[in-house]
């Protein structure tokens, strides 16, 4: 008797340590999109589930200069600049958006990067193009967080502002 307690002690003992010690592969790729089709571009690197460059991060509320990059647009859009907002840490992931503004318009916003990974990622593909649409027709930051996206929401926002000070707008 008491050797089938032992055993079942020794069992669970080493079922517990194996699910604390289970971690999921939840991580941030950097993703282009438009059009609310979201393409993931592979990462380069070993593997590791790293990215290959270091990335600036801002908590959320926090402020940081945004990565400027204006460009002309490509397409028939000559007279648009392009214009990266910062990359905006939320605790499911990395969220950073650019910009197209023409003629003191908002042309385009593109996701940069967006969670990626089991939930995470169903998530973010289901917010961007709601995201994308929403901040097209009011022209600006303040728009309506999508609901089960609250932190993907506020971070495409901060990101979106950040990129629109920048360029103006």
């Amino acid at each position: 008797m008491p050797k089938r307690g032992i055993a079942a002690l020794l069992i669970t003992t080493g079922a517990l340590i194996l699910l604390l010690n289970f971690k999921t592969p939840d991580q941030t790729v950097p993703v282009r999109s438009g059009g609310g089709v979201a393409v993931v571009e592979p990462t380069t690197g070993t593997g590791t589930g790293k990215k290959a460059t270091p990335t600036p991060t801002v908590a959320p509320g926090a402020t940081a200069a945004p990565a400027a990059t204006p460009t002309p647009a490509g397409g028939g859009n000559s007279s648009g600049k392009t214009v990266d907002g910062p990359v905006v840490s939320t605790r499911y992931g990395d969220i950073q958006v650019e910009v197209v503004v023409a003629s003191g318009k908002l042309t385009d916003v593109v996701a940069l990067q967006l969670p990626t990974g089991r939930r995470s990622g169903q998530i973010s593909s289901y917010a961007e193009p709601i995201l994308h649409q929403e901040a097209l027709k009011a022209q600006n930051a303040s728009i309506d967080l999508v609901s089960g996206a609250t932190y993907t929401s506020d971070a495409y926002s901060q990101s979106l502002q950040a990129a629109l000070n920048q360029a103006g707008l």
